[in-house]
């Protein structure tokens, strides 16, 4: 009778009371954190700008009513504005909660968004391919590779923009983007099978469709992809459960009870700010078709499920492949949007390169030796994440005080605390400061005329509004005409440019040492 002998591995320190080999991080789980840290720190520094002035106003008026807001930015009916998603709700719990104010909530969201974020690319590119260093490649392709002018914009995801943007909305749903990415593309593979996890997956698609309407049509766009490219043979069963995702996603959208997220399918009230989405194209993602066009191309030349990473990948050519899907089906998207007018559509232009960062990003992970055409690839790939860096990207990162050379830093507004404290919860202000109409909203107070148009106001309302402002601000206005409309939109105060005059009937409460506006009470 044989014996087996069994032979033991002296185990030592941490590891012998687990009983396993000790933990390593992965190349990822390095760089991601300090991609994170650095970035939250970066993202810290700079005051909040441009749209922050907006979401920082929803979070206060949730924190005010949570369950029946007000309008985000005036003394109006709140019902339908799709500004209020299970994201907003939740940032106006935490508001109440804490008792801290919609500014430093948005501020406080910018970590967890990236955290978010940054895992949903890992797990997505995971499925993609298991080479580790593609993780850390497309994090990079990510950030870098865009353009040589700055592409300012919700829902980009350049180092410049991240430092303006994190807090928003649009970040979180890209980083849920992500993860529904990557169980659409296991599931997709046969990965599983389970009734109650495509219904789970089809919730998911509807949180992104409340929390960021815009991307939610990039998600969808990218789980087809991954469907049709990856999803061989069907089965009436197999179809039924991906119908049943469809089912979850539409229900969770209606059951909403603060907006139809539906109606916005419709509305053209935005449209026209967005036109300027699809000028310079080229100098704004240049980088990122030069070099992830032929990544891209390359992907049709060998079978989708090449990218095991256990070779170079040659194999017949596909057009099946996902990502490369994903990048058409994003085009025919964006291209509808310019010729129909409805450039809202244009807003999927971040997520469309998406397909060419990460197709580039698998591709300069292959195993070595690797032949001349993808060392030329990554020698390219190298000299155009520099160009990125060192002309659009580096000041996000770079401080001034430290910088040698003088990057392009983000913007840096002035903020409205010196004039917010005196001014109390839901009064009217009238303002002719391009920052203060975007800002001052933000921190309790209402507009008379909201700065941003919303479906829940009637366009032609919003217009009547601004109308009447410029007449109060009018160098003609007569004292009778201010007080009318003053009356009529109940205005208390007054934030003005050091360019306007005071009128007559108003008194100097407070004023600003840097920018030399003036807060002034009426009424």
């Amino acid at each position: 009778m044989s014996q087996t002998l069994l032979v033991r591995r002296t185990l030592r320190g941490a590891t012998a009371l687990r009983g396993g080999r000790p933990w390593r991080p992965t190349p990822y789980q390095v760089f991601g954190f300090l991609f994170w840290l650095v970035m939250t720190l970066a993202y810290w520094r700079v005051p909040l700008c441009c749209d922050a002035g907006q979401h920082a106003a929803v979070v206060e008026r949730l924190k005010s009513h949570l369950l029946r807001p007000r309008h985000p930015m005036a003394d109006l009916p709140g019902a339908g504005s799709p500004y209020y998603s299970p994201y907003a709700v939740a940032q106006g719990a935490f508001a109440r909660l804490t008792g801290l104010g919609g500014w430093e909530v948005v501020k406080l969201a910018g970590p967890l968004n990236l955290l978010v974020l940054l895992t949903g690319l890992g797990r997505f590119v995971r499925v993609l391919t298991p080479r580790q260093w593609a993780l850390v490649l497309a994090l990079a392709a990510m950030t870098l590779l865009w353009g040589t002018d700055r592409a300012w914009w919700s829902g980009y995801l350049g180092l410049m923009s991240m430092t303006g943007n994190l807090g928003y909305p649009s970040a979180f749903a890209i980083g849920l983007t992500f993860w529904a990415w990557a169980l659409t593309g296991a599931r997709a593979r046969g990965g599983a099978r389970g009734l109650g996890g495509q219904v789970g997956l089809g919730a998911l698609y509807g949180l992104i469709l409340l929390v960021h309407p815009i991307t939610s049509v990039a998600a969808v766009l990218g789980a087809v992809a991954l469907v049709a490219g990856w999803r061989r043979r069907w089965s009436a069963a197999a179809a039924g459960r991906w119908a049943a995702s469809g089912a979850a996603a539409l229900l969770v959208a209606v059951c909403w009870p603060y907006f139809d997220v539906f109606a916005l399918a419709g509305n053209g009230s935005v449209d026209a700010m967005h036109r300027t989405l699809y000028l310079n194209l080229g100098g704004h993602f240049g980088l990122a078709l030069l070099l992830g066009l032929p990544a891209l191309w390359l992907r049709t030349r060998r079978r989708p499920d090449v990218d095991s990473g256990s070779g170079s990948g040659s194999g017949s050519g596909s057009w099946r492949d996902p990502l490369v899907l994903m990048f058409a089906l994003d085009c025919l998207v964006v291209a509808y949007g310019w010729v129909s007018g409805h450039y809202t559509y244009g807003r999927i232009l971040g997520l469309t390169l998406v397909p060419l960062q990460f197709a580039l990003a698998v591709e300069l992970a292959a195993p070595r030796p690797w032949p001349d055409w993808r060392k030329a690839l990554a020698g390219a790939a190298a000299v155009g994440a520099c160009v990125g860096f060192l002309t659009v990207q580096a000041g996000a990162v770079v401080p001034r005080s430290l910088d040698p050379v003088g990057f392009a830093q983000p913007p840096r507004w002035p903020t409205y605390e010196w004039a917010a404290r005196h001014i109390g919860p839901g009064e009217v202000v009238i303002t002719d400061g391009y920052y203060a109409v975007h800002a001052i909203a933000g921190y309790g107070p209402n507009l008379a005329a909201p700065a941003w148009p919303d479906p829940a106001l009637d366009e032609r309302e919003r217009l009547r509004r601004v109308a009447d402002v410029r007449a109060y601000l009018a160098p003609t206005s007569t004292r009778a005409e201010r007080t009318a409309v003053a009356r009529r939109h109940q205005v208390r105060w007054l934030l003005l440019t050091r360019w306007h005059p005071v009128p007559e009937e108003a008194v100097v409460v407070a004023w600003s040492e840097r920018t030399g506006e003036v807060l002034a009470r009426v009424g």
